[in-house]
């Protein structure tokens, strides 16, 4: 179990375990440090989907058939206002799904008991007056698909060698205009018809102690390979061990810009976690002379029976994997929950070492 995850959390990113999609095709591309490309595919024009047009969510999702694919959660802390919202699509059997086109819808859950309040409604003045109880979708945000493949000479045998680790993730960004539980529905589609499901709810608002963009990043320290010897198996459970680990954060904090990676190729339950290091990995190639790149893993002792680390409870971390992207005055510039791509990264990276 991941450390510090509440019991809906847990639900929510369990139930992604197996998720994130195989690679999509045409659309932008990201480029890679030896002029290699990866796919990336950019999200269908909203115009595509049904509007809600005051429908709720059960509503919305009634109007399309039931769908046959599993849409998941691939994060577990949202908050008031504008959130990257990644999330997955799979087969029932686990299969990978890369290339779906897919909106996603929600509404806020009501205070009241809708359910108690339906058993109860007599006549139609009633059922008007529960209708009126519940929120109206808001939507369709419809989702990018975002690759998470690498150059050949970036992929790590603990990604290659993984059949179920991740290529891909959806996202999109989502607007919660308050605080609470949200309902989430997705819409799939097909030709020209639509197919939809529900997913897991969400708790915006609910996790506040994670830092965030503009706030001072928390000073840890992170092991370098003076610090075991040489061997880089203790440090980092990626094969062969990633570069990002030669400075130690807390030598650099406040000096220079630093892109901290909370994540753990060997352990991650996503299976995002080696593709992502092996996109830092690819990245640093690229501006490890503008900013330090540092890859920390998850448990103490790289052994999940002696829960978190250090590093990784005082950034107050209850998932992984986690990005941050640190400004040359120690100020958090960007924050990425969740799985990323390229371009993704160079775009953090880019902004806290612009001059």
């Amino acid at each position: 179990m991941r450390p510090g995850l509440t019991t809906r959390a847990v639900a929510c990113l369990l139930a992604a375990a197996c998720l994130l999609a195989g690679c999509g095709s045409g659309g932008s591309d990201s480029t890679g440090s030896s002029g290699g490309t990866v796919a990336n595919t950019p999200a269908p024009p909203k115009s595509d989907f049904p509007s809600p047009e005051g429908r709720s969510l059960q509503e919305v999702v009634k109007a399309a058939n039931p769908s046959q694919l599993v849409v998941s959660p691939a994060a577990a802390v949202f908050y008031k206002g504008k959130n990257r919202f990644p999330f997955g699509v799979f087969e029932k059997d686990r299969s990978q799904v890369g290339d779906a086109e897919v909106a996603l819808y929600f509404s806020k859950v009501p205070k009241v008991n809708l359910k108690a309040e339906k058993k109860n409604a007599k006549g139609p003045e009633a059922r008007a007056r529960i209708k009126a109880l519940e929120e109206p979708a808001v939507g369709p945000f419809p989702a990018s698909i975002e690759s998470l493949e690498t150059e050949p000479a970036f992929r790590a045998a603990t990604t290659a060698d993984d059949p179920s680790a991740a290529t891909a993730v959806y996202s999109t960004e989502v607007d919660f205009p308050s605080d609470g539980e949200w309902r989430i529905g997705a819409v799939i589609k097909e030709g020209d018809e639509f197919s939809a499901t529900l997913l897991p709810s969400v708790l915006v608002g609910e996790s506040q102690r994670i830092p965030r963009p503009g706030q001072k990043a928390p000073l840890i320290h992170t092991p370098t390979p003076e610090d075991v010897g040489g061997d880089l198996s203790q440090i980092t459970t990626r094969i062969p061990p990633d570069t990002q680990n030669r400075v130690d954060y807390a030598d650099v904090l406040g000096k220079e810009p630093i892109i901290l990676l909370f994540a753990t190729p060997q352990f991650c339950q996503s299976r995002v976690c080696g593709p992502v290091v092996d996109v830092a990995e690819q990245v640093k190639q690229i501006y490890g002379d503008k900013a330090a790149f540092i890859h920390m893993e998850i448990y103490k002792d790289n052994d999940p029976a002696k829960g978190a680390n250090e590093q990784v409870r005082a950034f107050r971390l209850p998932s992984e994997p986690w990005l941050f992207a640190i400004e040359r005055d120690g100020t958090i510039g960007e924050v990425i929950q969740g799985a990323f791509g390229v371009e993704a990264l160079t775009k953090a990276v880019e902004k806290v070492t612009a001059e």
